[in-house]
């Protein structure tokens, strides 16, 4: 189950700790973005660029942009459309 923190249309998401457990959230994150309504900023917090991640949300439709925030925190932003 995702953790999502709302700040007006900004959907937050941290996995940086799920992932580094182990866990592979990439299904869920997928089934969110597909859900979301039109017009919700999604920002997703990982460990790594995560570029499998971004391929899928290309397939979508949703173009994506990740920077790194510092050693070991990148954020993905997405806007579904």
């Amino acid at each position: 189950m995702l953790d999502v923190q709302y700040k007006g249309n900004v959907a937050i998401i941290d996995l940086r700790e799920s992932i580094s457990r182990g866990e592979h959230p990439k299904q869920e994150l997928v089934q969110f973005v597909s859900d979301a309504t039109k017009g919700t900023v999604i920002e997703v917090h990982l460990p790594h660029r995560a570029e499998p991640l971004v391929a899928v949300l290309e397939s979508l439709g949703i173009s994506s942009i990740i920077n790194q925030l510092e050693a070991n925190h990148f954020r993905l932003m997405c806007v579904k459309m």
